[in-house]
């Protein structure tokens, strides 16, 4: 071992090992770098669907900054909950919990234009749904047989597909802006396109931490563009408190079917990409299975984390899968490490005036980086069905699941003579997508005859290699 490497190789792969902190703060931060824009994205993408986001000059702007601010906090302390643990709760793993992407679709809907007020239910459904996912942590190995990678991957390139068209509306100058003249002019995407060239730019030419903060470092090169061309104001950082503390019930507490439903049926596909990403830290980074006790603990953490988030204003959390990627690549597994990043994210968090900085960001800028984003959800969702085994009736199901899922997210118009509960939990798409999956997934037979889909695939029967050869098409 030379003098300037972190440790051993079986220091490396102890959970248990804390490099010498000069390294182990700079590997924190880098932790919170490779996932601070996904975390703050999610509570912008619902503010500004409930109308109090960027460029809606809604007096309850501020309300954005502070879930921008608690997004940072509880992120940090659901995070403390894994490395750390409490009792039977928390992996005792590297593992970096964030703001999901996964829920997105779900709170859309329950907030579309109805302001502030409209969070109180989303904060309850919060609170249940995260209850109910930190439940899972006691069956959550008996359950995985449900969710195979044909739901899970349709479920992620469900949100993905859902998520996309926000990415384009941020790009041409956001939702205030649609129906003027300024909705989609050349300085909009002139600086989302700036975003989109450096953040490829630094995926595919750099290596180490830059290709890892490429998403960051694209914003703030759109970010100086856009300042450059008179796009940036600093008002907001004015008028923003120098520190404060997290304030429970910020957006109160309303329990409604729709909302405790949707989140609580969002909460198992979140206990499945949590037992993946406890699963990928555990083989990328020590070579071995993830055991029973790591899995649990990491659910339990997983679902008191959202709750305690739901409390206090913040948004669900969830394990974050680019941060297993990370521990994959630098071969450190401590979760002392990640410890450094969770404190990081709770001071970040404790100073509004971090949120108003944020906030600063024009939205065309914030759309650059959005749409490498979603898109890449979308691209992660279609890598997990290249797991699946393309025979007819898999094909069949995802054909079923997608067409009716996809097709009420685009046209929820027609579900308009539903009560207000099922019509807002079917248009999210991704909740009758993914019951229709899982449904048809174990009750039809698992074979299907040869001809059955003959009459209506077009010619395009999907002879791939996934297919065993005795179920190609002739």
């Amino acid at each position: 071992m030379t003098e300037n490497s972190l440790g051993t190789a079986a220091q490396l792969r102890d959970v248990d090992y804390m490099p010498p902190i000069y390294k182990a703060i700079p590997l924190g931060v880098q932790h919170v770098l490779a996932m601070f824009v996904s975390n703050v994205t999610p509570a912008i993408i619902v503010a500004g669907a409930a109308g109090f986001g960027f460029g809606s000059n809604s007096p309850d702007f501020p309300n954005l900054i502070y879930m921008l601010q608690m997004s940072m906090f509880f992120a940090g302390v659901a995070t403390l909950m894994q490395t750390i643990t409490f009792g039977p709760i928390g992996a005792r793993m590297p593992i970096v919990q964030g703001t999901s992407f996964a829920f997105i679709p779900i709170m859309i809907p329950l907030v579309a234009g109805k302001g502030v007020d409209a969070m109180a239910a989303v904060m309850g459904g919060i609170l249940v749904g995260g209850l109910f996912h930190a439940a899972l942590g006691t069956v959550i190995g008996r359950i995985r047989f449900a969710l195979p990678p044909l739901v899970t991957g349709l479920v992620v390139t469900m949100i993905g597909l859902a998520l996309v068209r926000v990415g384009v509306q941020y790009a041409a100058g956001g939702v205030p802006a649609m129906g003027t003249e300024s909705f989609g002019n050349l300085q909009s995407w002139s600086v989302a396109l700036v975003v989109i060239f450096v953040t490829l730019g630094l995926k595919f030419f750099t290596r180490g931490m830059l290709a890892i903060s490429a998403v960051l470092l694209g914003l703030l090169a759109g970010y100086a563009v856009a300042f450059a061309l008179g796009m940036v104001s600093f008002s907001n950082v004015g008028r923003a408190a120098v520190f404060a503390l997290p304030n429970p019930l910020h957006f109160g507490l309303e329990f409604t079917a729709a909302a405790i439903i949707g989140f609580c049926a969002m909460a198992f596909v979140s206990a499945v990409e949590t037992v993946g990403d406890v699963s990928g830290i555990a083989k990328g980074g020590a070579g071995r299975e993830a055991t029973d006790r790591e899995i649990s603990g990491a659910t339990y953490a997983d679902g008191l984390g959202t709750a305690v988030s739901g409390l206090f204003g913040a948004l669900p959390n969830t394990s974050f899968s680019q941060n297993v990627g990370l521990i994959a690549m630098t071969g450190v597994m401590s979760r002392h490490v990640v410890t450094f990043g969770a404190v990081l994210l709770i001071v970040a968090g404790l100073f509004p005036k971090v949120g108003a900085i944020i906030s600063t960001v024009p939205i065309e800028v914030l759309g650059g980086g959005v749409i490498v984003m979603f898109g890449m959800v979308v691209a992660a969702g279609i890598s997990m069905l290249s797991d699946v085994h393309w025979n007819r009736r898999n094909m069949v199901i995802f054909a079923i699941a997608l067409s009716l899922g996809l097709g009420l997210q685009l046209e929820p118009s027609a579900l308009q003579h539903l009560p207000d509960t099922p019509r807002v939990l079917l248009t999210s798409g991704i909740l009758p997508a993914a019951f229709i999956a899982i449904l048809l997934n174990l009750i039809l037979p698992k074979e299907l005859a040869g001809e059955a889909t003959e009459e209506v695939s077009g010619g395009m029967h999907g002879a791939g290699a996934g297919l065993d050869p005795a179920d190609r098409t002739r």
